[in-house]
């Protein structure tokens, strides 16, 4: 703001310097006369004074009738003009123009200024407005965090407690040294944050910044990358001279893979700006010259794709995974993010994260945030278990969509449809337990089953797959077995592909077919080519492609027959849920529970039952396999839709 007032009061006194030195006297326009009417006028005597200036006479001049009017005239070169005003008694005064030197060089380089003017604009446009002006385009956009504004320390982060360790290292070695060369250690020069999106990468960051006495330079990987060739070098090795000035440091680098892909990918060969910045890049972290005290950190979600240069120990020296959090970070991160909202004493946090498998620490924290939004929707003071509830359901299964007109029929036949499903996973040995299961349209879905795990799952046996391929064409076998083989819909649409997609992994990848053997068929691998993975079919010999569609296709058809067993056997359980489903329209795996043991549903407020979705025209929407789209809920529980 002090610039900017200094900028216009030299822009002001410039102005009106201007203007006094082009403005003449005060007393207003001056009336041009002739050097003979001049003439005559002082020798009337009517001449009262008169200011000679160089070839300029400016003065006043009285009227017959007594009035003064200014005059200005072009004196000829007359040496005894002055004795002649003098001897007329008219009082004369001399003076002598004084050219300003800064207003001519002003009007001289005044084009040439506003051009240069015009090219500084431009070339700020051009860079972005970059640190150093038109000519800073190698200057680092590095930020030095000093500032104690929106503070994040270790106690913000959560559910990596691995993580948080290997990064509290570094800091201590960079507070106290000695405790760590004294055995011969030395200083890691990298740390490479590897996870997948939303564990909190970049949050771990912003602690490390919390928590280190020491600068911190925060930049992202895309800073580094401009349409100018060398521009990328030339900010990394301002970045580092930076550092060094400030060492000991640390500088933080997010999605480093903007800048650190393979070499050799681009079309621009070794002359491609991203390929020269990451070889600069290269040279700063392990050269001839040491970088003693500064430690890079950087955060990928794609180490697949980085340089091996840059990965190898002298440069990356430690690769921390920031995975998906288990049940008891995902308890301390629902803890964190509940700080600030205030909650009702029916919260059960416990109960939340066991009912959050495979959740991510951004999910938990939308989670956090769609459960208070849910509240104060509903007017509440606290938010309560069923607003968590609500928000759950709306994450992993989509927003109800209650609108959606269906007919007495389609609800029907997607009431028995989400009843299959629920059943056969209900007598599958070893399938996950039920969760809940609806015939309100949610998402892209007309109906959902969603069965949650009872602990994280880190790997699954050949009979829980087979259980889940099962439950995977339990809605379809009841749709047959109720409503007849003629009148199926294609509302298992998504279900088929799913179990297509389990049971070939289970030939191809896992070696559970006999007669394959334990050998991985891969038909498809993914290679980085042009700076993009592409897809290559890799070549199978007609007999192992044909056995491999046959093995499919048995591990598919026994997943039918078992499901059509289960229905068969249990018909009445089918109608009981299929008639819950109809009457209430969201069922809990509790309450599925409860009404196969013949009990009844008491639900506290009846008055909130969900209402039905039938239109008042009696109208339809049909949906087709066209229509719908994966929910993709395989790494947060298992659900089927309908």
């Amino acid at each position: 703001m002090s610039k900017n007032l200094l900028l216009w009061i030299v822009i002001f006194m410039t102005m009106m310097s201007v203007f006094n030195m082009f403005s003449g006297p005060m007393g207003g326009k001056p009336e041009p006369m002739s050097y003979t009417a001049f003439i005559e006028k002082v020798d009337q005597g009517l001449v009262d004074e008169v200011t000679i200036q160089d070839k300029q006479a400016v003065g006043h001049y009285r009227d017959a009738s007594g009035n003064v009017t200014r005059f200005e005239l072009e004196l000829p070169d007359d040496p005894a003009l002055v004795q002649r005003l003098i001897d007329n008694k008219v009082e004369v005064t001399a003076s002598h123009r004084e050219e300003s030197l800064f207003l001519t060089i002003l009007i001289s380089w005044f084009p040439m200024l506003l051009l240069i003017g015009v090219w500084i604009f431009f070339m700020r446009q051009m860079q972005g407005g970059g640190k150093g002006g038109a000519m800073g385009f190698g200057k680092s956009k590095a930020k030095l965090l000093t500032e104690h504004k929106d503070r994040v320390t270790f106690d913000d982060v959560a559910g990596c407690d691995e993580a948080k360790q290997e990064v509290t290292e570094v800091i201590e070695f960079l507070r106290d040294p000695s405790k760590f060369t004294r055995l011969g250690g030395k200083i890691p020069k990298g740390i490479l944050l590897v996870g997948p999106p939303g564990t909190g990468k970049t949050l771990l960051g912003r602690a490390i910044a919390g928590e280190a006495e020491v600068p911190f330079f925060s930049i992202s990987g895309s800073d580094f990358v401009e349409m100018f060739v060398g521009v990328g070098a030339s900010r990394v090795r301002d970045m580092f001279e930076q550092a060094k000035k400030q060492a000991p440091c640390i500088i933080f680098v997010d999605e480093i893979d903007a800048m650190g892909r393979h070499r050799g990918a681009g079309l621009g060969g070794g002359n491609d700006e991203r390929e020269q910045t990451l070889n600069q890049l290269l040279v700063e972290m392990d050269g001839f010259e040491a970088n003693e005290g500064v430690i890079l950190v950087a955060a990928t979600n794609r180490p697949d794709v980085l340089d091996p240069a840059l990965l190898r120990p002298g440069r990356f020296d430690r690769q921390v995974t920031v995975g998906n959090p288990d049940m008891p970070g995902r308890i301390a991160i629902l803890k964190v993010h509940m700080k600030k909202v205030p909650l009702s004493s029916d919260v059960d946090v416990k109960a939340l994260a066991r009912g959050t498998p495979g959740f991510s620490g951004a999910d938990l924290a939308n989670l956090v945030n769609e459960a208070a939004l849910s509240a104060a929707r509903y007017n509440r003071d606290k938010v309560t278990n069923q607003d968590f509830e609500e928000s759950k359901d709306k994450v992993m299964m989509g927003a109800e969509r209650r609108s959606m007109a269906m007919t007495e029929e389609e609800k029907a036949l997607t009431a028995y449809h989400e009843a299959g499903h629920a059943l056969v996973g209900i007598h599958s040995p070893k399938h996950d337990p039920l969760h809940k299961v609806t015939i309100i349209p949610r998402g892209r879905a007309l109906g959902v089953t969603m069965n949650l795990p009872e602990r994280d799952r880190l790997s699954q046996s050949r009979i829980e797959l087979e259980s889940r391929l099962a439950s995977l064409f339990g809605g379809r076998m009841a749709e047959e077995l109720v409503f007849g083989k003629e009148n199926i819909t294609t509302g298992a649409g998504h279900d088929i592909q799913q179990a297509t997609k389990i049971a070939k992994a289970m030939v191809t990848e896992y070696g559970f077919s006999d007669r394959l053997g334990r050998l991985r068929f891969s038909e498809n691998e993914e290679e980085v080519f042009l700076g993009r993975s592409v897809t290559q079919s890799k070549h199978i010999s007609d007999n192992t492609a044909q056995l491999i569609d046959e093995e499919v296709r048995a591990f598919i058809d026994i997943a039918e027959e078992k499901a059509r067993f289960i229905l068969t056997e249990h018909r009445d359980e089918l109608e009981i849920i299929a008639q819950g489903l109809l009457e209430y329209e969201t069922l809990s795996g509790k309450e599925v529970t409860a009404l196969l043991n013949g009990e009844k549903i008491s639900r506290k407020d009846d008055s909130n039952k969900p209402s039905s979705t039938n239109s008042d025209d009696g109208e339809s929407v049909v949906m087709d396999e066209n229509s719908k789209e994966d929910e993709h809920l395989a790494d947060k529980g298992t659900g089927q839709e309908g």
